[in-house]
């Protein structure tokens, strides 16, 4: 776990990220200050019809390890990602190995091949703290971290011994030094171990104030926060998720709070002067039952700037989603039957603006992807964040 304590050197990445105290500062666009940029997004769970789908991937990539290629699944998102100065995916699940066996819910069990994909598409650090954190305990925990550590990923929320724990993830984005945290809600039918409660960090204001005084010791000009919480499948953040979000703005000095768990998007707004990402959906998913909204997700961007002593912070988003092909139907001879012109053939993960520039979609693909936008959309903006500046970050093509 790198910190001003332990000098690891950090792989070079896309967006940007070196050593602690390295870099020199730089001046914003408008000369006003340091300026940097963050793009987060949401959950990630590798459900088994995504393994299938890296699977045939692989056959016709030739790429990827033990048969599994998932980085056609996730290209789509690139362009965005690979140009933030840090990039923060939610690694929901916990991670197995190359061969598997794998599970799905509800104790996951995913390809580490996932992670260099992650890597590849310009992610620099995850957040590991989720209610899957301990599904498979301790064991599952450390190969989930040495994993993302193999891939050139950084991580906290989840930690492979107490000192990890204990030592601050702080990072230098183009010579400013950002802290990332990263907390949930609990652990489904599972308990933290009686000898290691350290294992994963569990939601508790007194426990964010300390890491986030712990962060602050230790040299971080800013903090974020990562926060497994709220109801699933609920669109509205619940009153808890209303009510803590304002003792984290009030009674910290959080810089960003990105919020996941809901598997749909949820809104943003700004609280006392600290904008709130309350859930920024799924990033990648295929669940059981998909409804419309799972297959929705949103890429947070934001820009934050130094005037005055002080960092602020300007919103944007950008709608993603997952295509889901439909299910082949069946000929008289009990063959898959063609395609229909324009039907979704493979799960991709999808920029929703980027997607609708294209001049060969049908009708019917055009309509989802600006249904999937325009609800995005919608969601965003409904607890009146548009007053405070929040904007999409590619407007909807005509």
């Amino acid at each position: 776990m790198p910190s001003l304590l332990t000098p690891l050197l950090l792989v070079a990445v896309l967006a940007g990220c070196g050593l602690v105290g390295s870099g020199g500062s730089e001046s914003g666009a408008q000369g006003d200050g340091r300026s940097f940029t963050v793009a987060a997004a949401g959950d990630i769970l590798i459900h088994p019809q995504l393994i299938d789908q890296a699977k045939a991937d692989a056959e016709k990539t030739g790429q990827g390890v033990e048969g599994l290629d998932f980085g056609p699944l996730m290209a789509g998102i690139k362009p965005v990602i690979s140009k933030a100065d840090l990039a923060i995916c939610h690694m929901e699940p916990v991670i197995g190995e190359p061969g598997g066996p794998f599970e799905s819910y509800p104790n996951f069990l995913v390809p580490p091949q996932i992670a260099t994909t992650i890597k590849d598409v310009g992610y620099d650090t995850c957040s590991t703290a989720s209610n899957h954190s301990i599904d498979h305990g301790y064991t599952g925990v450390k190969r989930t971290l040495d994993t993302l550590d193999a891939a050139g990923l950084k991580h906290t929320g989840s930690f492979r011994t107490e000192k990890d724990a204990l030592t601050p993830l702080i990072m230098d984005v183009k010579g400013v030094k950002v802290a990332q945290l990263s907390f949930a809600f609990g652990f489904n039918a599972h308990t933290l171990p009686k000898d290691k409660p350290w294992l994963v960090n569990q939601n508790d204001l007194g426990r964010i104030k300390t890491a986030e005084k712990r962060a602050r010791a230790a040299g971080a000009e800013v903090v974020i926060l990562s926060i497994h919480w709220g109801r699933e499948h609920h669109p509205n953040p619940s009153t808890p998720q209303l009510e803590f979000a304002r003792q984290l703005a009030r009674e910290t000095s959080i810089d960003l709070v990105i919020g996941h768990h809901a598997h749909v998007v949820q809104p943003m707004e700004k609280v006392d002067g600290t904008w709130i990402a309350y859930g920024l959906g799924n990033q990648v998913a295929r669940h059981d039952v998909p409804t419309g909204l799972t297959e929705e997700g949103v890429i947070g961007w934001f820009t934050f700037t130094e005037r005055g002593g002080t960092w602020e912070v300007e919103p944007r988003y950008e709608p993603t989603l997952v295509e889901i092909p439909p299910d082949a139907e069946i000929t008289a001879d009990g063959t898959p039957a063609a395609p229909a012109k324009g039907q979704v053939e493979n799960y991709r993960l999808v920029d929703v603006a980027a997607e609708l520039k294209r001049d060969d979609l049908s009708d019917q693909e055009r309509s989802r992807l600006r249904l999937a936008f325009e609800r995005t959309e919608g969601t965003m903006l409904n607890r009146g964040a548009a007053k405070d500046g929040l904007q999409p970050l590619t407007e909807m093509p005509g």
